[in-house]
C-alpha cells in the first residue's frame, strides 16, 4: 500500500502533467487563431487591391461577362472571409475553453502542492514534538538517578 507521501507526489505529478497538457492546448488555440486572422488580413488585403485594380477598368467601360466575373469572384471573396470569420470566432471560443481548463488545473497543481506543505509542516511538528518528549524523559530519567546519588552521598 503506497504512503500517503507517495500517493500525494503521484496525485501532483498527475495533476502537473494534465496542467502542462492544457498548456500546450492553449498555445495551439492561440497559434489557431492567429494563423486565421493573418489569413484574413491578407484575404482583406487582396480584395481591396483587385476592387482597386478593377475599378479603373470599369470606368474605362467593361463588357457585361467582365462585369459578372468581377462580382461572382468578388463574391467568393466575401464568402471566404464569412467561413474565415466564423472559424475565428469557434477558435477564439475554444482557446477561451482552453484558458478555462488551465487555470482549473493550475489550481489544481497548487491545492496538491499547498496539501503536501501542510502534511510535512505537520509530519515536522510531529517529529518535534516525539524528539521534545523524548528528550524530556532523558532528562526526568537522568534526574530522577541522579536524585538518590545525592540523597546517599548526605547521609
Amino acid at each position: 500500500m503506497p504512503t500517503d507521501s507517495t500517493a500525494l507526489a503521484t496525485l501532483l505529478e498527475h495533476a502537473t502533467a494534465a496542467r502542462d497538457e492544457a498548456t500546450a492546448q492553449l498555445y495551439l488555440m492561440l497559434e489557431q487563431v492567429r494563423r486565421f486572422s493573418t489569413q484574413r488580413e491578407q484575404l482583406l488585403a487582396y480584395r481591396r487591391d483587385y476592387e482597386a485594380r478593377w475599378s479603373t477598368q470599369f470606368r474605362d467601360k467593361a463588357a457585361i461577362e467582365v462585369v459578372h466575373s468581377y462580382r461572382s469572384f468578388i463574391e467568393r471573396l466575401n464568402q471566404a472571409l464569412e467561413q474565415l470569420d466564423r472559424q475565428t470566432r469557434q477558435a477564439e471560443q475554444q482557446a477561451q475553453e482552453a484558458r478555462e481548463r488551465l487555470v482549473e488545473r493550475e489550481t489544481r497543481v497548487a491545492s496538491v502542492k499547498k496539501l503536501i506543505e501542510r502534511r510535512v509542516g505537520e509530519r515536522q511538528r510531529t517529529l518535534a514534538i516525539r524528539d521534545q518528549k523524548a528528550a524530556d524523559e532523558i532528562a526526568a530519567l537522568k534526574h530522577w538517578h541522579a536524585r538518590p546519588s545525592m540523597a546517599a552521598a548526605n547521609h
